[in-house]
């Protein structure tokens, strides 16, 4: 893989592993039904220097709905914690390769922070190549961190709603094909499957090739365009709570397209709230 803006190979890391300026970030989460502990993983052996990001902890605990967007003072206050500065170049990963890093990488990004990318193919990857492990927590000294929040970055449910009744954004749902058209059941309990009238569907294991790497180039735009989606136009990405719609807007930056929005309450919102339950389509 080609370094990109968003993407760093695991053989750029270790290179760069020991440079002041580059900080690391386990940022694992993981489904109940995956039955992994991220922390627990995390303490038993991480990337040298790497600090523990806890999506869930590091969230908007005011709403009902799953790991929402925290504030800017929240994030900055978290992030600050972690001794990483705004001039910091972050590397974040996930146990998966891609699941929820790309998610903080999107919120870094929303927050103002350019210099930010996503260890193509993570810890498998970095696995892969032989890389250190270390089952020690590092010592890291906090330190002021400001956080900004670009409100064109993220779509709310009344957008959404707008979108599907008068068109505008393109919706792309980053779920499986299965939940999608409502032949499997939610994750989250009490939600019924299914998808927003107008959204196109791109199950997110559909941008990660063969060897865990993420798609690239004409690949790239291709599995983009076999679902019917107009890259010349904007789009929003959705998916079950957030997470797994940053992979696709991840895919959409790598591909130069910047009017993307994620949608942060996703189906967990829209199958759940009573102006949208109603609106689903199977």
């Amino acid at each position: 893989m080609t370094n990109s803006k968003n993407l760093v190979s695991a053989d750029w890391l270790s290179q760069h592993l020991d440079d002041d300026y580059v900080k690391v970030i386990d940022g694992s989460w993981y489904l109940p039904q995956q039955s992994r502990d991220a922390i627990a993983e995390y303490k038993a052996g991480h990337i040298p220097g790497a600090v523990f990001f806890d999506l869930d902890k590091n969230s908007d605990h005011a709403s009902d709905l799953p790991h929402m967007m925290p504030s800017a003072e929240d994030f900055a206050e978290a992030i600050g914690a972690l001794g990483i500065s705004n001039s910091d170049h972050v590397v974040v990963y996930d146990g998966l390769g891609f699941m929820s890093a790309p998610r903080i990488w999107w919120m870094f990004k929303t927050f103002g922070h350019d210099k930010v990318s996503v260890l193509d193919g993570g810890m498998p990857a970095w696995t892969a190549i032989n890389g250190p492990v270390e089952d020690k927590v590092p010592a890291v000294t906090a330190t002021h961190y400001q956080a900004v929040l670009n409100a064109d970055c993220v779509s709310i449910r009344s957008e959404i709603l707008a979108y599907t009744q008068k068109g505008g954004r393109q919706i792309v749902d980053a779920r499986s094909a299965e939940r999608f058209s409502g032949r499997a059941p939610e994750p989250r309990e009490g939600l019924q499957s299914g998808h927003m009238p107008t959204a196109k569907n791109i199950p997110f294991q559909k941008l990660v090739g063969r060897n865990g790497l993420f798609e690239s180039g004409s690949k790239l735009q291709q599995v983009f365009e076999d679902a019917g989606i107009d890259l010349s136009r904007p789009i929003v990405t959705s998916c079950g709570s957030g997470v797994t719609a940053a992979i696709l807007t991840l895919g959409l930056r790598e591909l130069g397209h910047e009017d993307t929005k994620l949608y942060d309450g996703s189906w967990a919102e829209w199958a759940s709230h009573p102006d949208t339950s109603d609106k689903i389509i199977r």
